[in-house]
């Protein structure tokens, strides 16, 4: 079984079933089996929402560096005029995202008791497993109809990535908070002077 350190001992509640589960709990927050549920459901929708973001990050800016897009930095966002005021868009995000995230929830307490779309019923999710709701709307190309090896091979993968995700993010806040620009400005003058422009020059005496 893959472990984090090679030789170390998972703990006992680590057992190797969920994705990602590398043997790596130090802290025994997973020690307690309802926080164990819930912390793999956190991980999951945070590391989805990373690699949203993520994504959203590097990608615009590096197309708006190169000219074949023309968007304002993600770290400037909120200073942007968008078709209504903030306050509203605030409002209509809580709504919505706490519709779905009322639904994420009450499937964790009762697995499989939202499978049935609100709006159109004839759309039923076919996953009966927490976080995988499968169907149309989240499993279009049938990826989850796969053997059980393929499928833990795919759940893997997405927690790997999204791991990953969440660090990308979060290096991309700090690179902003020291260096004032984002991360592909901060590539590209690091390839035009490798021998200045670089992490330790953000913390020299100016």
């Amino acid at each position: 079984r893959p472990l984090w350190f090679p030789g170390s001992t998972p703990p006992p509640w680590l057992d190797g079933s969920l994705p990602g589960d590398f043997g790596f709990d130090p802290f025994g927050l997973a020690s307690d089996p309802e926080s164990l549920k819930w912390n793999a459901q956190a991980e999951l929708v945070h590391c989805r929402w990373a690699m949203l973001g993520a994504a959203g990050i590097f990608i615009p800016e590096f197309l708006t560096k190169i000219g074949i897009l023309n968007t304002p930095s993600w770290y400037t966002a909120g200073e942007q005029e968008y078709f209504t005021d903030t306050t509203t868009l605030f409002i209509v995000e809580l709504i919505f995202i706490g519709w779905a995230e009322g639904r994420r929830w009450a499937d964790i307490i009762k697995p499989g008791s939202v499978n049935t779309d609100p709006i159109f019923p004839n759309n039923k999710l076919t996953g009966t497993d927490v976080g995988y709701p499968g169907g149309l709307w989240f499993d279009p190309l049938g990826w989850g109809s796969g053997s059980p090896e393929k499928l833990k091979e795919l759940r893997t993968k997405e927690i790997k990535n999204g791991r990953l995700a969440m660090l990308a993010v979060m290096g991309a806040w700090f690179q902003h908070i020291y260096t004032g620009t984002g991360p592909i400005d901060n590539l590209f003058a690091h390839l035009a002077d490798p021998g200045h422009a670089t992490i330790f020059a953000a913390f020299a005496p100016k």
